[in-house]
Order: structure tokens, then C-alpha cells, then sequence
């Protein structure tokens, strides 16, 4: 039922209003950014869009505070390819002749010349391995840390070496290869950098990860027809190999540094 005032009552008058319609008509009514101009009608609040990821092309290469292993190692290499350059050249010999990681030198200090043969680049700092040393050190150094990344470069360094190196030393035990074989110069980083690709494969999008792959594995089994150096082009592949094999243990060191945000 609806409520009306009796009869013999009447509504109270409204208090007057001043009138003030010139006043307003002097200060615009200000409206809100979700009301249209006209009803006044609230609108739905848009969705934020999110905003892209600036392009970064400096993070592709190596910084002393955000990628400090792979900057060191990389500014050390450029030292070694200045004097393998511009030294003596029977100097530059016999530093290369020490530091190889042959079957002799591994018998009798296989420390130092297991680390000693990864401080030159063959071929130089402009030859494929050392670009694809400073890129893919980077990349990997930024996803899972400095040591980690350091670990994957010595795993393939070591492993393929030997992997290639006690091969020879058997096959000249048994009279299948000469003598000669034992002094085989064998130096460079590209047995790491292998490793670090196949490492760093494991952490990108499927659409960049076989692309690299494939691209990498080709060049390296067209090597290895080539038959130019096979125990070096096995290497490539072994550490490889050894890089795909640490993906478990990547993803987690990734997932790890990501946190709970990432996960």
C-alpha cells in the first residue's frame, strides 16, 4: 500500500533554493573519465593493456655486473688472440704446443692443460665459435647465473676432450694409429661453447630452440663428412650432446632464479 499524507495535512513546503543557474552556467560540470558526456552513464572500466617488453639488444652481450664469467673470460680470450696475432710466431708455438690437450700433455698434467687449452679461440675473436661464444654465454649466464654457466662451459670442455683424446691414446696402444698421434695440437673453447648451446636450447621457446639446433647440428655433421679433423668434429657433437643432456638440471637452475614469480 502506499503511504499518502490525510487530507487536513499538507507536504512542508521545500526551503527556497537561491538561484544559481548563472553561477553554474560559469563552471562547467567536470566530468569522469568512465561517464558518458551526455547521461552521465557510468562505463566499464577498460582492461589495462599490458605494455610489451622494450627491445633490449645491449643484453646480448656481456656486462661486468650482469654477465661477469662470460665478460672476464671473453675480455681474457681477446688478450690471448692479441698475442697469438702479433707475437713471435715460434713463440706463439710453443704456447699453443703446452697448452694442448693432447694424449701426451693429459698423461702428464692434465690439469693445466685441460684448463690452459681453453684460454685461446682457434682461429680467432672474429672466427663463428668466438661470436657464438659471447652470445651464447650471455644468454645462458642471465638465465641460470655466472657459476652455473661456468659449469656447463667446463663439463663440455673436459668431458669432450676426453671423450676424444683417450680414443687415441688406445688406438695407438693397439697399433692403429701412429706414434704421432699423442702430440695432436688440440686447443680452443669451442668444445665449451658447444656444450653451452646445447645447454641454452633447453631454456628457449620450441620455435627458437629447433631452429638452433637444427641449424648448429647441420654445420656440424657437414664438418664431420668434411672429414677435415674428425676427432675434433666428434667433439662438437659430443658436447653437444653433453649440453642437451644437462636440460633437467638447467630448467630447475632457471626455475630456481625466476622464483616465485616465474614459476
Amino acid at each position: 500500500m502506499e503511504r499518502t499524507a490525510p487530507p487536513h495535512e499538507t507536504a512542508p513546503s521545500a526551503p527556497p533554493v537561491a538561484d544559481v543557474s548563472e553561477l553554474l552556467d560559469g563552471m562547467p560540470r567536470q566530468r569522469g573519465p568512465y561517464e558518458t558526456a551526455d547521461a552521465g552513464v557510468r562505463e566499464p572500466v577498460p582492461a589495462a593493456v599490458p605494455r610489451l617488453r622494450a627491445l633490449r639488444p645491449w643484453r646480448l652481450l656481456p656486462t661486468p655486473t650482469g654477465t661477469p664469467f662470460t665478460f672476464g673470460y671473453a675480455t681474457l680470450l681477446c688478450l690471448t688472440s692479441l698475442i697469438s696475432a702479433h707475437a713471435d710466431p715460434a713463440l706463439v708455438h710453443a704456447l699453443l704446443q703446452g697448452s694442448s690437450t693432447d694424449v701426451a700433455h693429459l698423461v702428464r698434467s692434465p690439469e693445466l692443460v685441460l684448463i690452459g687449452s681453453a684460454l685461446w679461440v682457434a682461429g680467432g675473436v672474429t672466427s663463428p665459435f668466438a661470436i657464438a661464444f659471447v652470445l651464447v654465454l650471455t644468454a645462458l649466464e642471465r638465465r641460470i647465473g655466472s657459476l652455473r654457466t661456468a659449469g656447463v662451459f667446463l663439463l663440455g670442455h673436459v668431458l669432450a676432450t676426453l671423450a676424444t683424446e683417450v680414443p687415441v691414446g688406445l688406438a695407438v696402444l693397439a697399433g692403429h694409429l701412429p706414434g704421432s698421434s699423442l702430440h695432436r695440437l688440440d686447443y680452443g673453447v669451442s668444445f665449451g661453447v658447444a656444450a653451452g648451446i646445447g645447454a641454452l636450447a633447453g631454456l628457449l621457446p620450441l620455435w627458437l630452440r629447433l631452429p638452433l639446433l637444427t641449424a648448429f647440428g647441420w654445420m656440424l655433421l657437414r664438418d664431420l663428412l668434411a672429414f677435415t679433423d674428425p676427432m675434433t668434429n666428434w667433439g662438437h657433437l659430443i658436447a653437444l650432446a653433453i649440453g642437451i643432456a644437462t636440460w633437467p638440471v638447467v630448467r630447475r637452475w632457471y626455475a630456481t632464479r625466476l622464483g616465485p614469480a616465474g614459476g
